[in-house]
């Protein structure tokens, strides 16, 4: 989950981070994007429709994978095991690790942003709301449509509430705040700790399958194309926004 988070403002030498559940993005500045016709109030309503709407599908997205029955995110097989642990649905088990994770930005000197707080409150409302609706999915091919459907509306999810730039999840800033404190880079502190919520979360009883793989390897890529498709148009002041237009050389780190 993922969000929003450094993703959109967490910015380094080299270029913005973005990281939201699987994938660290890396975009150098773009070149500025078409003007936008719409005036200040117009871009603020369309950028906050997107995180909410973005951090809603998400959670809605998550929730599918789980009724797949065939493997989850990294961070949700955490989430699962310790909701099967302590008897909590998964939705507030994500917003009770959330809030802890987000408690780890105070010494790592972390900013957390509308969209920060905004992660922690929603997806676990949407994510549970959706399960309550959604029936567990049975036969092979209801299965697979239905874990493919919610990666793919996973990326679109990623792609609405990071080109919104309101500010990274907390996993997410976690990641880039390690980076930032310990030197070493977003794809190796992004890996372990990706590893040890997954062991961990295994060993609580969550899933890990055939999914979680296809996760893993397709996620980049779908949010790479709809942070295009979702970018917010430059100002038409002439003044550039993160993520409008086509991000140049992006690289999704994994």
């Amino acid at each position: 989950m993922v969000d929003p988070a450094s993703h959109a403002t967490g910015c380094h030498a080299a270029g913005h981070y973005h990281h939201t559940g699987g994938l660290v993005l890396s975009s150098r500045p773009s070149r500025p994007g078409r003007p936008s016709r719409l005036g200040p109030s117009g871009r603020l309503a369309r950028r906050l429709t997107q995180l909410y709407g973005g951090l809603v599908l998400y959670g809605a997205s998550s929730a599918l994978l789980v009724r797949s029955g065939l493997g989850l995110e990294p961070w949700n097989v955490l989430h699962q095991g310790l909701a099967e642990r302590t008897g909590l649905s998964m939705g507030v088990v994500l917003t009770v690790v959330g809030a802890l994770v987000l408690l780890l930005w105070i010494p790592l000197r972390q900013r957390p942003g509308l969209g920060t707080v905004s992660n922690v409150l929603v997806i676990g409302a949407a994510m549970d709301a959706t399960l309550a609706v959604v029936p567990d999915a049975h036969g092979w091919t209801l299965r697979i449509a239905v874990l493919v459907a919610g990666i793919v509306l996973n990326g679109a999810a990623t792609g609405l509430y990071i080109a919104a730039r309101f500010g990274p999840g907390p996993r997410d800033g976690l990641m880039t705040g390690l980076n930032r404190r310990t030197g070493l880079s977003v794809r190796l502190v992004r890996t372990a700790v990706e590893i040890t919520v997954v062991v961990t979360g295994f060993a609580l009883g969550g899933t890990v399958g055939v999914g979680t793989l296809l996760y893993a390897v397709s996620i980049g890529p779908l949010a790479q194309v709809f942070l295009r498709v979702f970018a917010v148009p430059a100002a038409s002041d002439g003044s550039t926004v993160v993520a409008a237009g086509q991000p140049r050389r992006a690289i999704l780190r994994r």
